[in-house]
């Protein structure tokens, strides 16, 4: 059974590999309506990926690591969102504390809205249009 917050395994579509290459996503949200699909988010243990501000790391060092079962600090790719139906996720490694899955929602909530907050943190002005403009 699928729940927020956790850690799923997926097969994320790739050029040049059939099946796709299995790839670690954190469970958002399902979303409305009578169909089973789910709101994720890419997880990539490239940490020279994460966008400060908005993205989320994990690091081994960190008291929530083990739960995930990630197997490397991870960066949590906020802007990087994808719907997928149920039958696509193909097993659970763990699952975040609802503290951090609160505060990687909100990071995705400010980074939608255009909040001050998550453009001071490391978006640039080319990205994020101007609301004064």
């Amino acid at each position: 059974m699928i729940q927020e917050g956790q850690i799923v395994v997926f097969a994320f579509p790739q050029t040049n590999q059939p099946g796709g290459k299995l790839r670690p996503a954190l469970v958002l949200r399902r979303c409305p309506g009578t169909h089973n699909d789910w709101l994720i988010c890419m997880i990539s243990s490239l940490l020279r990926h994460e966008i400060a501000g908005t993205d989320e790391v994990i690091r081994e060092a960190d008291s929530d690591f083990a739960r995930t079962g990630l197997k490397l600090a991870s960066v949590i790719r906020a802007a990087r969102l994808a719907v997928v139906a149920a039958d696509v996720l193909q097993g659970s490694t763990g699952t975040l504390p609802d503290e951090r899955l609160r505060r990687i929602r909100q990071r995705i909530a400010d980074w939608i809205s255009g909040n001050r907050r998550a453009l001071r943190s490391g978006t640039t002005p080319e990205a994020e249009p101007d609301p004064a403009r």
